[in-house]
Order: structure tokens, then sequence, then C-alpha cells
């Protein structure tokens, strides 16, 4: 009965985390959908986006859903600021530039935030009070409640916008054949811009939720998530939507395994393994041989 007990609560742990991941990993997959790229600034978003709830709800004194709405707002101004001037002009450059100018962006935004708001992690504020429930000896937060609520609710209405919405269905017309789009008369830079606004936003509202799940944030925080969201893009299948919520929730959930049964000194290694493993075994991942449409 304890084991089971255990099992359950690292299960609620697991999804909790890996809801997080999925938030993340969808940038990754829209844009790699989009225009075939790893934007490796990415988990510096999620960064930003922890740091601009920060400030909503202690300087602005917002509660937290404007906080995250302000916050998401931000990100998806500065995602676009990004494309346009980091990545639009090496469109047509060799893989390898587009790649370095990414890792060039990432350490931008990292030690610019270093500048910018000390290297000193700070404690994000208690957005709303904290209320803990033992069901049955598994104890569940408010937190991870929110948590899971608020990363459900974002992957419905993007999952709208895709595939409901003008705008997504011309997203899945760039993704599919670029040249054909423009042909058809869509404006490609602005879906691809709308594309790298929506990842952005959905990037600092993981930042957000973790800032209230932990209560601390650092302008590195985004290194390690942002890896391991990338892991979670691969294993679900990138380029594929369902793949990255899928890929998300299998990561946070192995890693809260290893960290409840093993040690948490080996949930790192545990992520960085599953990739080696699905590189090696189904690199499509696992959705990538099921799902035809690429975003």
């Amino acid at each position: 009965m304890e084991f089971t007990h255990q099992l359950i609560q690292q299960l609620i742990n697991g999804v909790s985390l890996g809801s997080i991941y999925a938030l993340i990993a969808l940038g990754y997959t829209m844009v790699y959908g989009i225009i075939r790229l790893i934007n490796f600034a990415h988990g510096d978003i999620y960064m930003l986006g922890a740091y601009v709830g920060f400030f909503a709800t202690t300087t602005f004194k917002m509660p937290f859903l404007p906080a995250l709405i302000m916050a998401m707002a931000v990100a998806a101004v500065v995602g676009i600021v990004i494309e346009r001037a980091a990545y639009r002009p090496l469109r047509q450059a060799p893989k390898i530039a587009v790649l370095i100018t990414a890792i060039g962006v990432s350490l931008l935004l990292e030690y610019g935030g270093m500048i910018l708001v000390t290297p000193q992690p700070r404690t994000f504020p208690a957005v709303f009070p904290a209320h803990t429930y033992n069901i049955g000896g598994i104890i569940v937060n408010n937190q991870q409640i929110v948590i899971l609520a608020v990363s459900i609710a974002l992957m419905v209405l993007l999952t709208y916008i895709v595939h409901r919405t003008k705008t997504g269905k011309a997203m899945r017309a760039v993704s599919f054949d670029t040249d054909a789009a423009r042909l058809m008369g869509i404006d490609v830079d602005r879906i691809i811009s709308i594309t790298f606004a929506i990842g952005s936003g959905l990037a600092a509202a993981a930042g957000v939720l973790v800032g209230i799940y932990y209560n601390s944030i650092d302008p590195l925080m985004g290194i390690m998530p942002g890896l391991k969201a990338f892991v979670a893009a691969v294993l679900g299948g990138i380029g594929i939507i369902p793949g990255a919520m899928l890929g998300g929730i299998i990561l946070g959930v192995i890693e809260a395994l290893v960290s409840g049964f093993i040690s948490s000194t080996f949930r790192d290694a545990a992520a960085f393994a599953i990739l080696i493993v699905i590189l090696l075994f189904r690199p499509s991942g696992l959705l990538g041989k099921n799902v035809r449409e690429k975003v």
C-alpha cells in the first residue's frame, strides 16, 4: 500500500512537472514545424517570462492571472523581435549559421538578464495562499492544481487556434509547403512571426508557473528546462504538437519516478538517456509515424 501511495504521488508530481515541459516544448516544435529551426534561445524566453511575472506581481502588485497574461504578451513581442532581427535575415543561410545565431541569442538573453537583474536568485512572491490537500494519503497542493489547469487550458487554446482558425490553417499550410502557401496568398513572414509569438508566450507561461511552484528564479534558470523541453519535443516527435504535449508529460513522469524511487541526482541523466534512446531507435519520435500534420 505504501508503494502504491508513493507511486501515485510521484505520478502526480510528474504530471505537474511534465505539463511545464510540454508548454516549453510546444514552442520548439511549432518553430521547427514551420521553418525547420531549433530555437535554442527558447529556454531563455521561459526565463524572461518568469522575471516579467515576478516584476508584475512585486512592482505592479498584479494578481496571478494578469501577471501571467502580461508575461506572455511581453515574451510574445520579444519572440517576434528575435525572429525578425536574428533569424529572418538568415532564412536562406546554411543551417549551421542559424544554429550558431540561436546559441548567440540564448547567451545574449542569459547574460543580458544577469546585467539587468543581477545574477542573484529572486524569491517569487506567493501570488495566492498555499493549501495542501490529503486525499487518501496522497498529497496535492493548490499550486499543482493551478499549474495543471493553466497548462491544459493553454494547450486546448493552442489546439483550437491551430485547427479551427484561419491563422492556424495558414500555419499548417506553411508547415506543409512554404512555397505553395506563398503562391496561395498567405503572408509567410507574418505566419512565422505569429508562430514565434505563440511559442514564446507559452514558454513565458511555463516560467511564471515554475516561479509560483519553486518560489525561486534566476537568469540562468532556462538552460536545463530548455534542454529538457527539447528532449520532450524529440521524444514526442519534433514538429508535431500532440507529440510535444505527450513528450513533456512522459518526461516529467519519468523524472519524478527516478527522483522518488532511485535518486534525484539521476533525474537529469534520465532525460538525456531518453534522448539518446529515441535518436537511436525511433528518431521520428513516438508520434512521428502516426501523425501526418506537422503543426
